[in-house]
């Protein structure tokens, strides 16, 4: 994740489903909070929330989604999402994904 990343903010334990988006503000750095092992943490900004959010089973149906790193390895916390799949997602949540320009 580089800074200036946008990201999905996904609720991944009960709700199962894209809420919104964020912007990576700073990189990759060790997670002060660990006590073992190698952790890393980065800081995130809240840019808006979806206007909808998108589930994971809507996710699932979308046939232009079917390669989404979110299918194959849900227990990774930090997942690829290509721009083509964000797009989808964005307009599946009813909103306009955002270039870095906007």
């Amino acid at each position: 994740m580089r800074k200036g990343d946008a990201v999905f903010y996904y609720h991944s334990v009960t709700d199962k489903a894209v809420f919104g988006t964020a912007k990576v503000i700073r990189e990759a750095y060790a997670d002060p909070t660990a006590t073992e092992g190698d952790w890393s943490a980065v800081d995130l900004a809240p840019e808006k929330p979806l206007a909808r959010p998108v589930t994971l089973e809507e996710i699932k149906g979308n046939p232009k989604l079917k390669e989404m790193a979110l299918l194959r390895l849900s227990r990774l916390s930090v997942q690829p999402v290509t721009r083509e799949q964000f797009e989808e997602v964005m307009r599946m949540g009813g909103s306009r994904a955002q270039s870095r320009d906007d």
